[in-house]
């Protein structure tokens, strides 16, 4: 069955394919916020739906776009993708024609396209891996046909989700919401502006853009010490009004911003309210 291609108006990009990374690929912040948010479909994605195919592994195999077979398509996380209009991309011989009639999905997060790699079992993948794969996934669901499921590791015979596809899930769900509180601590304490020369030394600086955060104030250098990490590294801290994690409603009883946060440390030798911090080359 070649099911119809959803009617798309991106052109050819709408059949591109994103560079696959490495293993130790990390979601940007702004793609923790988007993972956050398609995590909240991801339920209504592994619900029924009534006429779905359901493929075989070596049923699924036949759809390789070569000359007689039935299709082009592909799984990932068991769900089936017609990817005809990327077919330059998945036709034999092409770039990720080893992802076309199979579940590959390991290889969208290690770049492994020997036999050994291109197979659907990510068990041993790290959070951030998994949400990588499912970004991947919000990329065919809006590129592509979803066209039915694959019976197996990640859907039994009845069509439902297994518990290893509901521990994958819980899983993303956990890494979204790590990256909602990295977002939400980055917004609270921007990275400082940074340059160092042999001749001049280091310099610490704040802005009201550092760290890629547009805010309405500058800040100035601290010291973040986070629990478990071996280096505190440069933040912009806010040094006025109530702190950050005061709750809303309460009287203010500073006006010292974040200033007087615990994991907080001034640098030696800068004055407590610079906004810039210069060290000479040691």
């Amino acid at each position: 069955m070649a099911g119809r291609p959803l009617a798309r108006s991106r052109g050819p990009a709408a059949a591109w394919m994103p560079g696959l990374g490495g293993r130790g690929l990390w979601l940007g912040l702004a793609a923790a916020v988007a993972a956050t948010a398609a995590a909240a479909r991801w339920l209504g994605w592994w619900s029924g739906r009534a006429g779905l195919r359901l493929f075989v592994p070596e049923e699924l195999a036949r759809y390789r776009g070569g000359a007689g077979d039935p299709g082009l398509y592909l799984a990932l996380l068991g769900r089936v993708y017609d990817v005809s209009p990327g077919r330059r991309h998945y036709e034999p011989g092409a770039h990720y024609s080893g992802f076309a009639g199979r579940d590959a999905s390991r290889a969208f997060v290690t770049g492994d396209h020997s036999a050994a790699g291109l197979v659907d079992d990510v068990s041993d993948l790290s959070f951030s891996e998994l949400l990588t794969l499912q970004n991947w996934l919000s990329f065919y669901e809006k590129n592509y046909e979803f066209v039915g499921r694959v019976i197996g590791r990640f859907y039994g015979e009845d069509g439902l989700p297994t518990p290893e596809l509901a521990q994958v899930e819980a899983v993303i769900t956990r890494g979204a919401e790590a990256g909602r509180r990295a977002l939400e601590e980055k917004r609270k304490f921007p990275p400082c502006n940074a340059e160092w020369s042999s001749s001049r030394g280091s310099r610490l600086w704040c802005s009201p853009e550092s760290g890629g955060v547009n805010r309405d104030w500058t800040g100035v250098p601290r010291k973040l010490y986070k629990p478990g990490a071996k280096e505190p590294h440069c933040v912009c801290v806010r040094t006025s009004g109530p702190p950050s994690d005061q709750a809303q409603g309460l009287p203010v009883h500073t006006n010292r911003g974040d200033l007087d946060h615990p994991n907080l440390e001034e640098y030696a030798g800068c004055p407590p309210l610079a906004v810039t911090c210069s060290f000479p080359p040691g």
